[in-house]
C-alpha cells in the first residue's frame, strides 16, 4: 500500500515535467524504476563500475568548458533546454556570483548518462538510440553499442585564481577532457593544470572547440599541443569546412572512416552520416584529407601498440582496411598506459553551435578509464608509504569487478588493477573528502569520493586526518544545485554526505567492522591517510572588519565556515591592528570571498582594500638566548624553559633540510626549524647519569612537536614590521636538567617557552643587524597579439620592473610522474591537417605571424606591480589579452623600494 502511493505520488510530479514530444511514463514504468533501484543485487555493483566514468572537464577561461557542459546534458537527457552562459541559465554555473560575472568559480558535481536510458512503457528499461549518432564515434568498446554509460561529471573554473579548485577536483578523477580554443590555441592555464594532471596520472582526450569562429585554426592547434603539452596528438577528427574553406559544418571521423554534417541552426541532435564513397562525391576535398588522417593515425599508433603493428599486418599494410573498431581499442591501450599523456586523442567541435558534442560523449565512454583501470591510490600508514590494494579488505572494487567479468564472459586479467589476494577483512571503506560546501537548505555538504568498499546511509566513519568519528546521516548523488538521496555510494563513485561536522578538504574516512562512536580502529587504520591536496600559499590579503561589536561572533563563525569550504583562504590576525586579515590567491579570489561572506551568508562585515603578504627576514645571526615560561594555564601550573637562536637561511638550505640522532629538522612557510637535544638518544634516554630522565607523560616526539609549533608561532610575526618570518633558521635546544620541571612541564608550558626564546632570539637578531622586507616574484604569462607585442613588453620591463625571460617559448621540459624527462616532440614528424586560411600559428611557434597571432611573454615581476594589472592589460591590448601568473619565490627588497613600499602602506608620499 505504501509503495501505490508513492508510485501515484511520483506519477503526479513527474507527469507535467514531460514536454509535448515525449510519451508520458506510465505508473507501471515508475514502479518498475522504483524497485530496480531500491533491490540493486550486489552482483551488479562490478559490472555498474565498469560503466561509469569519473571525468573532469578542464580548460584555460573561455574556452567553453560550461557550454560545452550543457550540450552534454541536454543531448544525455537530463535537461530539457540548453543553457546559456551569458544569460546565467546553466545548470553547473548556479552561484548568484558565477552567473553575474559568466565565469565559473566552484566546481560543480553532475551525474548523468549516455547514451541515455529511458523507460518504456511495459515497465521495460531501454536505451534510446537519438540523440547519438547512428554509430559511436571510435566504435563502442562494451559488449552491446547502446549500453548506457554513468558519467560522473565536475566542470572545473578556468580562472588561475581557483586554481585550488582545479587541484581537489583532479585528485579524484579517473578522466579528463581538456577544451582548447580553436582560435587561441593551448593557453597558459591549460598548460599549468596539464601538467598538474600529469601529477596524478589522470588520461586525458583534447577536444578543439570554437571552430566556427573567424581565424579558428584546427591545424596550427595541433601543433602546440605538441610543443607545449609535450605529447603526440592523435587525430582522431578533423574539421568539415564547407567547399574547403566555408563555414563549419561537421567533423570527418578519422577512425571510422565516415564524416558527420550537422543542420545548421538547429539544435544539434540532427546529424547526417557519409561514408568514405559518399565524402568522395559531396566533399572531394574531406574525402582526400581523411584519407591522409587515417594513414597519418595508424603510423602513430603502431608506434605505441603492438597489438596494432599485428592488426596493421594482417590487413595486408592497408592503412584504410583497419575496422575502426580494432583502431579505438588501440587508442584506448595507448591512452590507460601513458599517464603522463604521451598519446593524446584529438577531437573537434563548436559547443557553441551544437557540432561534435555527442562524439565527445561517445569517446569519453568509448577511451577513459573507469575506476577499476586507474592507478591504485597511494596511501600512508604513519611514516609508511604503500598502496590501498594492498591493504586488507580493500579489495571490494577487484573483487566485484572480476566477478562481473566472469559473469559477462570476459577475461579479468583484462584490467588494469587485478584482484588482491590480502587477508582478512578489516576495513569497510576508504574514501577522500575532497571538497565541503555550506548548502542553504541541506546544511553542510562534504564531497567524497570512494575508493574502496561501500558507504551506506548511517555508516560510522572514523575521520583518520582529525582522529574523529561521525555517522552519515544521509548520502545525496549530486545534479550541480539538485540532489538526489541514495541509500549507499559504492566504490569508484562520486557522492555527497550530509550533516559531517568535522571533515574538511583532504580528509580520508574509513569505516571498519565493530566501528563506534567514540572509539579508534586499530593500528594502522587509525593512521591510514590517503594522498592529500596541497594547498597553494595565498599572497594577496585584506581586512575584514565587522560593522560593530555585536557582529564579531557572527562573523568570526562565517569565516570558520568560509575557510572549511575553501583552504586556498587564510585568516590572521594583525598583532598590533587587531584587525582580521583574509588571505587568498588573487584578487578575484578575495572579491568572490567578500561577496559570500556578504550575500550567501549574510555576514554583516566590510572589507578593507587588497593588500600584498610580505615577508621579513633578519640579515645576521642572534646570540643564544634562554627564555624560562613559569605561569598557570587554565588552572593547572605550567613551567619549562628553553633556548633559541636564529640565523638568516636560503630557499636552498630549507629544502635540503635533514635529521640526524641528536637533532631533527622541519621546514615551515619558507623557515627552517631545527631541535637539538644534545644530552639525550634519539629515543628519549639519557645519554649520561648526570641527565635527569624525561618525565613519563612527555615522549620525545610529543616534545619535538611542541617545540617546533612554538618556534612557529613566534616565526608569523616579525621583530620590527609584523609581517611573517621567510629565510630563518631556528635552533632550539632543550636540556632537561635546565628546562624541565616535573610534571609542572606540560607540552603547553614547551610550547610557550620556544615561542618566548624564539621571539627574544629574533628581537636579539633585529638589533643587531636589522631586517629587510620580503616581496613575492610572480611567474607571469602574458598572453597577446602580434600587434599588441611591443607595448607590452615595454610596460612590463620599464614601468614595472619586471624581467622577461622568454618570449613565444614552449615551457622548460617537465618531468613525467616517474621521474624521467619528457622530451620536446619534432613538430615535424606531427601530423596535423591544413588550416584553410592558411594560419602559419603551429609551425614551430615560429615563423612570420600575423597581427592577430596569439603571442606568449613569460617574465618574472613583483606582485605588487601585478595588483590591478587586468585592467590595464585590456587597455594595452584592446581588450584581448590575459595573463596568468603564479608565486616563484620571495625575493629580498632594496633599501629604496623598501621605503617606498612602507610609506604607501602609512598613507604617505616620500
Amino acid at each position: 500500500m505504501l509503495e501505490s502511493r508513492a508510485v501515484t505520488w511520483i506519477y503526479r510530479r513527474c507527469q507535467p515535467e514531460l514536454g509535448p514530444a515525449q510519451k508520458p511514463w506510465s505508473k507501471r514504468a515508475i514502479s518498475f524504476s522504483s524497485r530496480k533501484y531500491a533491490r540493486t543485487p550486489e552482483s551488479d555493483i562490478g559490472e555498474r563500475l565498469l560503466r561509469t566514468r569519473n571525468i573532469g572537464i578542464i580548460a584555460h577561461i573561455d574556452a567553453g568548458k560550461t557550454t560545452t557542459t550543457e550540450r552534454m546534458l541536454y543531448y544525455s537527457g537530463h535537461t530539457r533546454r540548453i543553457g546559456d552562459v551569458d544569460d546565467g541559465s546553466t545548470v553547473t554555473d548556479f552561484l548568484p556570483a558565477e552567473r553575474a560575472r559568466g565565469i565559473t568559480i566552484q566546481s560543480a558535481a553532475i551525474t548523468f548518462h549516455w547514451p541515455p536510458r529511458l523507460i518504456q512503457d511495459d515497465g521495460s528499461p531501454s536505451v534510446h538510440s537519438s540523440p547519438r549518432t547512428s554509430q559511436p564515434l571510435t566504435g563502442s568498446l562494451a559488449t552491446n553499442v547502446t549500453t548506457s554509460h554513468t558519467i560522473n561529471l565536475i566542470d572545473t573554473p578556468g580562472h588561475a585564481d581557483f586554481t585550488f579548485e582545479v587541484l581537489r577536483s583532479l585528485r579524484v578523477l579517473d578522466g579528463a577532457v581538456c577544451i582548447l580554443d580553436g582560435v587561441a590555441g593551448v593557453e597558459a592555464q591549460t598548460e599549468k593544470v596539464w601538467h598538474q594532471a600529469n601529477n596524478y596520472r589522470i588520461p586525458r582526450i583534447i577536444y578543439v572547440n570554437k571552430l566556427d569562429r573567424d581565424g579558428a585554426a584546427f591545424g596550427a592547434t595541433v601543433k602546440k599541443i605538441a610543443i607545449r603539452l609535450h605529447g603526440y596528438p592523435a587525430v582522431c577528427q578533423i574539421p568539415w569546412w564547407e567547399g574547403g574553406r566555408g563555414r563549419f559544418v561537421g567533423v570527418g571521423d578519422v577512425v571510422n572512416l565516415r564524416g558527420l554534417k550537422w543542420e545548421e541552426g538547429g539544435d544539434g541532435k540532427a546529424t547526417t552520416t557519409y561514408d568514405l564513397q559518399e565524402l568522395a562525391e559531396v566533399e572531394k576535398s574531406l574525402y582526400e584529407e581523411l584519407r591522409h588522417a587515417r594513414v597519418a593515425l595508424v603510423e602513430l599508433l603502431t608506434d605505441f601498440d603492438e597489438g596494432m603493428v599485428e592488426e596493421f599486418l594482417q590487413y595486408d599494410s592497408d592503412h584504410l582496411a583497419i575496422p575502426g573498431e580494432k583502431i579505438a581499442k588501440s587508442l584506448r591501450r595507448c591512452l590507460l598506459a601513458s599517464g603522463s599523456a604521451r598519446l593524446i586523442p584529438i577531437l573537434a567541435g563548436a559547443s557553441f553551435k551544437n557540432i561534435g558534442v555527442q562524439p565527445l560523449l561517445d569517446a569519453v565512454n568509448d577511451l577513459l578509464p573507469n575506476p577499476t583501470e586507474s592507478p591504485d591510490p597511494e596511501i600512508s600508514l604513519g611514516a609508511t608509504k604503500s598502496n590501498l590494494k594492498g591493504l586488507p579488505g580493500a579489495t571490494t572494487i577487484q573483487e566485484s569487478t572480476s566477478q562481473a567479468a566472469k559473469i559477462k564472459g570476459r577475461n579479468s586479467d583484462s584490467f588494469t588493477n587485478k584482484k588482491s589476494t590480502a587477508g582478512a577483512r578489516v576495513l569497510d571503506c576508504c574514501a577522500l573528502a575532497f571538497k565541503v560546501v555550506n548548502d542553504p537548505r541541506r546544511g553542510v555538504l562534504v564531497y567524497v569520493r570512494v575508493y574502496s568498499g561501500v558507504i551506506n546511509r548511517s555508516t560510522i566513519l572514523f575521520n583518520t586526518s582529525l582522529q574523529v568519528s561521525e555517522r552519515a546521516p544521509r548520502l545525496l548523488e549530486m545534479h550541480a544545485s539538485e540532489a538526489i538521496e541514495v541509500e549507499s555510494i559504492p566504490a569508484g563513485q562520486i557522492g555527497v554526505i550530509v550533516g559531517l561536522k568535522y571533515a574538511r578538504t583532504g580528509d580520508t574516512l574509513v569505516s571498519y567492522p565493530g566501528a563506534k562512536l567514540k572509539a579508534a580502529p586499530p593500528a594502522p587504520l587509525n593512521v591510514l591517510q590517503l594522498r592529500p591536496i596541497d594547498v597553494p600559499p595565498p599572497v594577496f590579503f585584506a581586512s575584514v572588519e565587522p560593522e560593530s561589536s555585536g557582529a564579531e561572533k557572527q562573523v568570526r563563525e562565517t569565516l570558520e565556515l568560509l575557510l572549511r569550504e575553501d583552504p586556498s583562504l587564510q585568516v590572521r590576525i594583525d598583532g598590533d591592528s587587531g584587525q582580521t586579515l583574509l588571505s587568498g590567491m588573487g584578487e578575484l579570489h578575495l572579491e568572490i570571498a567578500h561577496d559570500r561572506l556578504v550575500n550567501d551568508f549574510k555576514a554583516k562585515a566590510s572589507m578593507g582594500r587588497i593588500e600584498i603578504g610580505y615577508r621579513e627576514c633578519i640579515l645576521s645571526p642572534s646570540s643564544q638566548e634562554s627564555r624560562m615560561f613559569d605561569r598557570d594555564v587554565a588552572g593547572r601550573k605550567g613551567k619549562a624553559g628553553c633556548s633559541a637562536c636564529v640565523a638568516p637561511s636560503t630557499a636552498e638550505a630549507v629544502s635540503t633540510s635533514h635529521s640526524t640522532d641528536n637533532t631533527d629538522s622541519a621546514s615551515r612557510d619558507g623557515n627552517l626549524i631545527t631541535v637539538s637535544f644534545p644530552t639525550l638518544s634519539s629515543s628519549g634516554r639519557p645519554k649520561d647519569s648526570s641527565t635527569p630522565p624525561l618525565p613519563s607523560h612527555l615522549s620525545i616526539s610529543a616534545i619535538r612537536t611542541a617545540l617546533i609549533n612554538g618556534a612557529s608561532a613566534a616565526l608569523a610575526r616579525g621583530p620590527k614590521h609584523s609581517f611573517p618570518m621567510h629565510s630563518t633558521h631556528v635552533t632550539l635546544t632543550l636540556n632537561p636538567s635546565e628546562h624541565i620541571f616535573g610534571t609542572d612541564s606540560t607540552l603547553a608550558a614547551l610550547t610557550s617557552a620556544a615561542r618566548l626564546a624564539t621571539k627574544a632570539a629574533l628581537s636579539s637578531a633585529a638589533q643587531k643587524g636589522g631586517t629587510t622586507l620580503m616581496e613575492p616574484v610572480m611567474n607571469v604569462v602574458v598572453s597577446v597579439d602580434e600587434a599588441s607585442l611591443g607595448a607590452v613588453v615595454q610596460d612590463i620591463s620599464s614601468v614595472r620592473g619586471g624581467h622577461i625571460t622568454s618570449l613565444d617559448e614552449s615551457s622548460p621540459e617537465i618531468a613525467d610522474p616517474k621521474g624521467e624527462d619528457l622530451p620536446l616532440i619534432d613538430v615535424s614528424k606531427v601530423y596535423a591537417p591544413p588550416d584553410p586560411f592558411g594560419s602559419t600559428l603551429g609551425s614551430g611557434d615560429q615563423g612570420a605571424g600575423t597581427s592577430n597571432m596569439p603571442r606568449n611573454i613569460t617574465a618574472k615581476v613583483p606582485l605588487k606591480e601585478m595588483v590591478g594589472y587586468m585592467k590595464h592589460l585590456r587597455s594595452l591590448t584592446g581588450g584581448r589579452g590575459t595573463f596568468l601568473m603564479s608565486v616563484d619565490r620571495f625575493e629580498r627588497m632594496g633599501s629604496m623600494r623598501e621605503k617606498m613600499v612602507l610609506a604607501h602602506m602609512r598613507g604617505m608620499q616620500i
